[in-house]
């Protein structure tokens, strides 16, 4: 059984690392004018604006032309990554 819960632990674990790498790289990409086409941009533009959407709604966080939403995101997806590996963690057992 415990095979299974640091199994899902890495599993959670990693997913939360590539997203996390994504809006990473969809901040950058939105400092240089990329070409709308690229299926790169489309990838990164599709895989965050639902969520980078959600949170302008909610909190506006554009000042003076910059947008710090992925910088809320980031933080937001932090906090949840550390309480969901906690969880885990306690369901097994504490072993991580």
């Amino acid at each position: 059984m415990d095979i299974l819960w640091g199994a899902l632990y890495q599993v959670v674990s990693l997913v939360f690392q590539i997203y996390i790498l994504i809006v990473v790289a969809r901040a950058i990409v939105s400092w240089v004018n990329p070409d709308p086409y690229n299926p790169i941009v489309r990838f990164l533009h599709n895989a965050t604006d639902p969520v980078l959407d959600r949170i302008r709604r909610v909190l506006p966080l554009q000042f003076s032309g910059i947008d710090f939403t992925p910088i809320a995101l980031l933080l937001a997806l932090s906090v949840l990554q550390q309480a969901l590996l906690r969880l885990i963690a306690r369901m097994a057992g504490g072993g991580f």
